[in-house]
Parts: structure tokens; C-alpha cells; sequence
């Protein structure tokens, strides 16, 4: 396609492509300072992971799927379907009665959140050459970036004015605007693929593997790694991946070619890319928390103050494209990038309620100036180490692996966060001596939701006689505290992981951005 368009017909394309990407991204971002008013209405703090997980569930699963699906009948038909179903979803979750029906709908909006986000970066490869596609990719992390500050700006906003719901309803305009424009701009690709082409039994298999493996690692919050109920579902995840390996390596069509792998610049970025997922949720699902919870900011407020995060994404990533061009061995590019990743993540497990503001600032600075280098290096280099027949399942691999690493470190943190917590409040408030009223205004005994409405926690204290309202300030500092200490153990665990990123970054092989492999990936490159 890249030689049959205009540069005019390019321009419309890419700006086609970046609302969609921008529609996918902002509906990732927009959710998280409106989560904890969810929570505290529907009274779920114990479901508050399991809103994102259920997202990442079925994206992850889609993503390779429609990966592959654009390979074989074009990108333009799934962006659509990925938008409209995107947008109808999040009307159902505008309207979600309770934390069951928000997780059912936020799990069917990953659906189609994952076809958009396998088929955006691959429709730049289908319009642009190679030796362009690095600056554009950082460009399009740029367009993430922006939207993950509009967020949860947004989100916060929305939040305190209009009412939590309209964080999803804000979805209908801008996808109506980018439905119309990659409706009109973006080219259809010609293709003689049908679906018999298709490998269902991959699919199938894919998913049945993938879902009940991440369902299992987010049941360990509340029932632990030795539960029989996890063990059986890892145990049958196991099961169904074996039977998709075994299905993919006879398949004429594979949802994921393995051969893929034997490309070692492939498979280290990927590996890279699960690992900064991984790391990076820990500051973007928890720092509402970390705002909100421990510092005491209104959801408007925390909103604008992880504006630095996505600046310093932005910046970035669009710095790093170019670069990449002019820098012999730009996989140090990365290694800089994940040090100050994990530099920042360590910072925040510093934090404490009085803590300045400027200093989380600070943090959230170095983690999206260390997002931003490693989001398009990574992507570019994966799409020039491939050949031109495996650009659409290469792309979606990325994103894929990037998915899984942050549904698993969501998971995961998840779990910690909810073993900690409870035993670090009831520690904090031992030796306070609450009496039964001030108990009872702290949502019993110490529940962390109180601290997530400033309207309920000012009404609180001024239903109490004043004599309490001292010991009700020392109570709510204690749950704060709490918190910190328990988002402590979140964030370090997340900066080991960001170590392994680093040393993965060191291990990359460069390949030349202009070359163009005509073969299929031989077993190193």
C-alpha cells in the first residue's frame, strides 16, 4: 500500500489511524481516577483489580487474533468493528449497576479495545516504508501519551462534575469522529484470503489457554496460589497450551507462527516489552491510589498531577525515533530508558502522606520519560527485523506480550496489595483505642474506601462531636499510612522487575532500519 497512496491520501490515512489509537488509549486512561468513586459507591474495593483485569483478559486474548485476521483480510474492516463495538460498550458501562455488570462490560470492551490496538501500528507498515516507520511509531506513542494525560484529567474532572458514568460516555463523540474518519481516509486492502484461511482451532485453543491462566493469577488475591480452584485452572491452561503448540505448529495459516522466536531481535524485545508492561502498571493502575489514598487529593486534582508522567512520554518517544536513525547501538537507548523507569518506580515506594507533592511529580517524570524511549524502539525494531508477510502478527505479538505482562502484573500486585492492606490497618489502628462511633465513620473499623471520597469523609467528621474530631484526623492518617506502606511493596516489586527489563535491553540485537528481509526469520539474527 505504501506505493499506491498520495502523500495527501497518507496524511488523511494516519490521521484515520491515530483517532482510532487515540479512542483505544483514552479509554484505558480515563477510567483510573473515576475508580475509586466506583468503588466507594458500589462499595467493591475488594473488585477494584478485577475492573482492569477483566479488560486486559479479553484484550490480551483478542490481540493476537486480530492480528492475524488483519494479515489476512485487511486492517481497515477490524478498526472499524474494534471502534463501533468500542463505543457500544461503553454506553453499557455507563449504565453498570454494581461492580459485577462493570466488570462484565469492561471485559467486553477489551474485546474490541484489543482488535484496535493489533491493527493500529500495523497500518502504519502497510502505508509507510521502513526507514519511516521508527519516527512514525514514536509519533504514535506520542498520540498514547497525549491521550494518557487527557485521561485521567478528563476522568478526574468528569468525575467531580458530571458523575463517574459519563468517563465512559465520553467515549460516543470520539468514536463517532474516528469511526467517520477511517471510514472515509483509510484505503481497503485488496486480498484473496477467506475464512478457510482462518485457523479457528488456534484460536480457540489461544483463548481457551489464556483465559483461565489470567483468571487464575487474579483469583490469587482471594484464594492464593495453593487454592485448588487456581491450581485447576492453571493446570488447565497448561493443557489447552499445549494443545495450541501443537495445533499452530501444523497449521497452514498460524494465529502466532513460532518461527518467530527463532529471530532473536524479535524475541528480546518482546521479553523486554512484557517486562516494562509488567513494571509500568504499577504506576499507572496504583497512583490514583498513591493520590487519592495516601495523600488525600481530590480525583480532579490527581488527575492533572499525572500529567508529567504521559509529558514526559511524550517527549520522549518522539525524540526516540529519529534517534534511533542516527545511533549505531540504539538498543542503549532502552537500557537508559528502563533505568529511569525503574529509578522512578523505586521513588514511589517512598512515598508517604506527607510526602510533597513535587517529589511524586518528580517520579512520575522519570517513569514516562523511561515509557517513552523503550514504547516505539521496541516496536520499530520488531517491524524492521520481520519480513513484510509477518508485519501484522509481529505487531500484534508485541502488543500481545505487552497486554499479557500487564494483566499478570496487575494480577499480581493486585494480589499483594490485598493481602497487605487489611493486616497493615489493623496494625496502624491497634493502638488508637477507636471508640465505637469513630469506627463506624471510618466505613468499620478502617475500610481504605473511606479515604477515596473527600464529600464522605468531611461528613463523617462533622457527624462526630468535636472532642472526636482529633482522634478521628489521627485514625485517618493511620489508614493513610497504611496504605503507603502496602503500595511500598507494590512499587518495589515492580522495580525488580523493571532490573530484568534492563538487562534484556543490553542483550538486544540492532538490525539496520532501511533494510527489508525477504526471508523468513532464520534462527538468530
Amino acid at each position: 500500500m505504501e506505493h499506491e497512496l498520495s502523500p495527501s491520501q497518507k496524511a488523511f490515512a494516519t490521521v484515520g489511524i491515530g483517532l482510532a489509537l487515540f479512542l483505544a488509549s483514552l479509554d484505558q486512561s480515563i477510567v483510573g481516577n473515576a475508580m475509586p468513586r466506583i468503588v466507594s459507591e458500589f462499595n467493591g474495593l475488594e473488585h477494584f483489580a478485577w475492573v482492569v483485569t477483566a479488560y486486559l483478559v479479553t484484550s490480551t486474548t483478542m490481540t493476537p487474533i486480530s492480528g492475524k485476521l488483519g494479515d489476512l483480510f485487511g486492517r481497515k474492516p477490524l478498526l472499524l468493528i474494534g471502534m463501533a463495538g468500542l463505543v457500544g460498550a461503553s454506553v453499557l458501562c455507563g449504565q453498570s449497576r454494581g461492580m459485577g455488570e462493570l466488570i462484565a462490560f469492561r471485559g467486553l470492551q477489551g474485546l474490541f479495545a484489543g482488535t484496535l490496538m493489533a491493527c493500529v501500528f500495523a497500518s502504519l507498515g502497510d502505508i509507510f516504508p521502513m526507514h519511516i516507520r521508527a519516527r512514525m511509531t514514536g509519533m504514535f506513542t506520542g498520540i498514547f501519551g497525549l491521550s494518557s494525560v487527557v485521561g485521567p484529567t478528563l476522568g478526574g474532572y468528569l468525575t467531580d462534575t458530571l458523575g463517574w458514568r459519563w468517563v465512559f460516555y465520553v467515549n460516543v463523540p470520539v468514536g463517532a469522529l474516528a469511526i467517520a474518519t477511517v471510514a472515509a481516509a483509510l484505503p481497503a486492502k485488496p486480498h484473496h484470503a477467506s475464512w478457510r484461511d482462518v485457523d479457528f482451532a488456534g484460536a480457540g485453543t489461544l483463548a481457551a489457554a489464556l483465559v483461565p491462566l489470567l483468571i487464575a493469577l487474579s483469583l490469587t488475591r482471594d484464594y492464593g496460589f495453593g487454592s485448588p480452584l487456581v491450581i485447576g485452572l492453571l493446570l488447565f491452561a497448561a493443557v489447552m497450551a499445549l494443545a495450541f503448540y501443537r495445533i499452530e505448529s501444523r497449521a497452514e495459516h498460524p494465529m502466532v507462527p513460532f518461527v518467530l522466536w527463532n529471530n532473536r531481535t524479535f524475541a528480546i524485545a518482546v521479553l523486554a516489552s512484557f517486562c516494562i508492561s509488567f513494571a509500568m502498571f504499577g504506576a499507572i493502575v496504583y497512583i490514583s491510589l498513591v493520590y487519592q489514598g495516601v495523600l488525600g487529593i481530590p480525583a480532579t486534582d490527581s488527575g492533572l498531577l499525572v500529567t508529567p508522567l504521559m509529558a514526559g512520554l511524550i517527549v520522549t518517544s518522539s525524540i526516540t525515533g529519529p534517534l534511533m536513525g542516527h545511533v549505531k547501538r540504539y538498543r542503549y537507548l532502552g537500557t537508559v530508558g528502563t533505568l529511569a523507569m525503574t529509578l522512578g518506580l523505586y521513588l514511589l515506594s517512598r512515598v508517604v502522606p506527607t510526602t510533597p507533592r513535587a517529589e511524586v511529580v518528580r517520579d512520575l517524570v522519570l517513569i514516562g520519560a523511561g515509557i517513552g524511549a523503550t514504547m516505539p524502539l521496541y516496536g520499530a525494531t520488531v517491524m524492521n527485523a520481520l519480513p513484510q508477510q509477518y508485519l501484522g502478527v509481529g505487531s500484534s505479538q508485541m502488543q500481545f506480550w505487552r497486554n499479557v505482562g500487564s494483566t499478570i502484573g496487575v494480577s499480581i500486585l493486585g494480589t499483594v496489595l490485598a493481602h497487605q492492606l487489611p493486616a497493615r490497618i489493623s496494625e496502624a489502628l491497634a493502638g488508637l483505642g477507636l471508640p465505637a462511633a469513630l469506627q463506624k465513620s471510618l466505613g468499620g473499623g478502617g475500610n481504605a474506601q473511606a479515604l477515596f471520597d473527600p464529600g464522605h469523609i468531611a461528613a463523617a467528621r462533622a457527624a462526630l462531636p468535636e472532642a472526636l474530631h482529633g482522634r478521628f484526623d489521627a485514625a485517618l492518617l493511620a489508614i493513610r499510612g497504611a496504605l503507603a506502606a502496602a503500595l511500598d511493596t507494590v512499587f518495589i516489586s515492580s522495580a525488580v522487575i523493571g532490573l530484568v527489563a534492563v538487562a534484556l535491553s543490553l542483550a538486544l540485537r540492532e538490525v539496520p532500519l532501511r533494510s527489508r528481509l525477504a526471508k523468513p526469520p532464520a534462527a538468530k539474527t
